[in-house]
């Protein structure tokens, strides 16, 4: 019996009202919601004190939600009519860092362009995305599917969500996808604006911008100015357009307004932005593993190549600037990680999970085609018990991949030369005509962000790791080209990068343009060595799609159950975030994560100067330290506690992704940008704990501020009707 015919009528039809709007309470203030659900849910909205029209959420034509954008990783918002773009610091960490050198540093100095002329390219593979449709298309994209399993299932799927993209982007400048909610459930169509001439614009140095840095982050409390500013520009005609001295500021749809009024306990807040993935509603075997085995191995995992990356760059200041952001994205994903392993070990989530789903079954036990719908779960629990079986090999094998610069180059050219010798529609996702402006971007920078040394020691790393896995679990192809010993892995690695030209940008681009059957027969060591392990992804990449393509089958049967059960119980059915738009709404929340300690939700600059120790990541610049003694905060300072706060706390439900997501007040306006949460609460992404879950943001008071009297940039001030003062 297929899995559309599993389960119950009533039990379906819950599920597409799930997906349209939800009138069942949330659990306190959690929810990750479609705009489409936001009508849904207008009578909690206004009792938890919105002043707008719930249903305006909706319409992501119309403000505040037009000018909340994705940055493909991090989310910002437009704050003036000439494309102005407002986001977390760490978000433009890649710009600043490809824009520095040892001699004019961006990140230890930051950067103030005075005029429109001075702003700095943010790369070629920056991008800003304009969101202006999400529609429902489920019957289209599940049309051919029913009836279909493993990698037949799969390949429809794919096959029908490509049609759809090719569809929506005939009209040219827009980046169209695919969204799948509820674990194959239900889908959307995504339609974005794409944006590809972003500007530097204004950026803090990185002691105001990560102040605290890995020491601070993820705790509270928090004094971290983390806000930089881009514009996005198009051609002279208003359309998209790579890089160019002729473009023009983009005009968006909408800007938001940038509040001037104090923020305090209680007030209504609301985040809207583009959370990356949670797993909430996983099953239970899924959080056991995560608890462990998935968490534990990703701490060790990421711990040592921090540790590679620091060691192997520690006499060359070059090469510290050219790791900088791939180590500080590292160190965030440990950090992270091993939070949400304590944070899921303190809220017991394992056995919350365990009890949750015994519950769901036995009330699953009493509904019409309950046992189709029971073996549909325990199909797809035998396949996920399955995928463990490799997964740490799979996973080295990924990382060698995409923590490498020059391997990954040579891969995704090899790899491209492949695809292009397929009629489009059939091409690999990321290798059709639509993403090779995004390789060349890519390829275009890698020598800014690349030392040998470095990556000869990551691969080295990696690659010892993998030989300690058993015998039966290695890759013949790995082992002919890196050797099966550390003596000839060190050997063979040194060969490689010897010889290789592909650290020359000119080299990868001429590669890039040349024709297939010359890519594959290129002479270049690193080149050769990508098409000796291509075989190897390819097969890894088949077993994945036949599992992935029965989940894809058997995982609604569970979601619907779920959901089910939950509506039985008034509780919150929302998707599992997965980087589209979301809105979460809460109050500015004060914090007791342990007996005997209170948090209160706001901070000022009297924390900057207890901490600073003179020496990183506490050492707060000098004009900083002036400006606050000097007391002068104007008319950013707060009315109650008469000096300027710093950054502030939510229970908003967020999660990676959020990074840069504007804070909203009840009337709409921003008030501060969300970049980081509480320590106790980074495992959200697997379950909301309302104890515990806070969300921190920088407060847009301290923002202004330092534009107005530390690190003065009065021209955006009047740009986004600000005073400057």
């Amino acid at each position: 019996m297929t899995e559309q015919k599993a389960l119950s009528k009533s039990l379906r039809v819950a599920v597409l009202a799930a997906a349209a709007s939800t009138g069942f309470a949330a659990q306190a203030d959690e929810g990750m919601w479609m705009p489409s659900q936001l009508p849904g849910i207008a009578g909690q909205l206004r009792q938890a004190g919105f002043q707008g029209d719930p249903a305006s959420l909706a319409d992501l034509t119309r403000p505040p939600m037009s000018a909340v954008v994705s940055l493909g990783g991090c989310t910002a918002s437009f704050v003036s009519p000439r494309g102005l773009v407002v986001t977390n610091h760490h978000c433009a960490m890649g710009a600043i860092q490809l824009n520095s050198t040892p001699q004019n540093n961006l990140i230890a100095n930051g950067f103030n362009a005075a005029t429109q002329a001075q702003e700095v390219s943010a790369g070629p593979a920056a991008r800003v995305f304009v969101t202006t449709a999400f529609e429902r298309i489920t019957d289209r994209i599940l049309a051919d599917a029913r009836g279909k399993t493993g990698r037949a299932y799969y390949d429809v799927v794919d096959a029908a969500s490509k049609a759809v993209v090719a569809e929506c982007e005939q009209e040219a400048g827009y980046r169209c996808s695919v969204a799948n909610m509820y674990y194959g459930t239900d889908f959307y169509l995504v339609r974005q604006l794409e944006l590809k001439d972003i500007r530097l614009v204004y950026a803090p140095p990185e002691a105001i911008g990560n102040y605290g840095d890995e020491i601070d982050n993820f705790m509270w409390p928090r004094h971290s100015g983390d806000f930089a500013f881009y514009r996005a520009y198009v051609g002279k005609d208003g359309k998209p357009a790579a890089f160019s001295a002729d473009n023009v500021p983009y005009q968006p749809p909408a800007y938001l307004t940038v509040s001037t009024d104090p923020v305090a306990e209680g007030d209504f807040a609301m985040l809207a932005g583009y959370p990356g993935t949670t797993y909430r509603h996983r099953m239970a075997m899924e959080f056991a593993d995560q608890v462990q085995a998935g968490l534990p191995w990703r701490v060790d995992v990421l711990g040592a190549l921090i540790g590679t990356i620091e060691s192997a760059s520690a006499a060359s200041q070059d090469a510290q600037v050219r790791y900088a952001s791939q180590l500080a994205g590292l160190k965030n994903g440990l950090k992270r990680a091993q939070g949400e392993l304590d944070g899921l070990r303190r809220s017991e989530a394992v056995r919350v999970r365990r009890e949750d789903e015994a519950a769901m079954l036995a009330w699953l036990a009493r509904q019409p085609d309950a046992a189709a719908t029971r073996a549909d779960i325990e199909a797809a629990q035998a396949l996920i018990a399955q995928s463990h079986a490799s997964r740490e090999r799979d996973q080295l094998f990924g990382l060698m991949r995409s923590q490498t610069q020059l391997l990954k180059s040579a891969y995704q050219l090899q790899r491209l030369a492949a695809e292009r010798g397929k009629p489009d529609p059939q091409r690999e996702r990321g290798y059709q005509q639509r993403d090779e402006a995004l390789i060349e971007g890519a390829l275009k920078q890698v020598q800014r962000r690349y030392d040998p040394m470095v990556e000869k020691a990551l691969l080295a790393e990696l690659l010892r790791r993998y030989r300690a896995l058993p015998a039966n679990q290695r890759i013949a192809e790995v082992d002919a080209v890196f050797g099966r010993d550390a003596a000839a892995t060190q050997a063979a690695l040194d060969t490689l990068y010897a010889q290789t030209r592909l650290g020359e940008e000119a080299e990868r681009l001429r590669l890039l343009a040349a024709a297939p059957a010359d890519v594959a027969a290129a002479a270049d060591p690193l080149l050769r060595a990508a098409a000796q392990l291509l075989p190897a992804v390819l097969r890894e990449e088949d077993a994945d799609k036949a599992r992935g393509g029965d989940l894809l089958r058997l995982r609604p049967a569970y979601m619907r159950a779920l959901i089910g059960y939950r509506q039985s119980q008034g509780r919150a059915v929302y998707p599992d975030a997965n980087s589209t738009l979301r809105v979460s709404y809460g109050k500015v929340s004060a914090l007791e994560p342990r007996d005997g300690v209170h948090y209160v939700p706001l901070t000022t600059v009297a924390g900057i100067l207890e901490k600073h120790t003179g020496q990183a990541p506490f050492d707060a610049p000098a004009p900083l330290r002036e400006a606050i003694a000097k007391g002068d905060f104007g008319s950013t300072a707060d009315p109650v506690l008469k000096t300027q706060t710093v950054d502030f706390m939510t229970n908003l439900d967020t999660t990676g992704g959020n990074s840069g997501s504007p804070v909203l007040d009840a009337r709409g306006r921003l008030i501060g940008l969300n970049f980081d949460s509480n320590w106790e609460a980074v495992s959200a992404s697997w379950m909301y704990d309302p104890r515990y879950k806070r969300a921190i943001h920088v407060d847009v008071r301290y923002l202004r501020w330092l534009l107005a009297k530390v690190y003065p940039a009065p021209h955006l001030l009047r740009e986004m009707n600000l005073p400057a003062e």
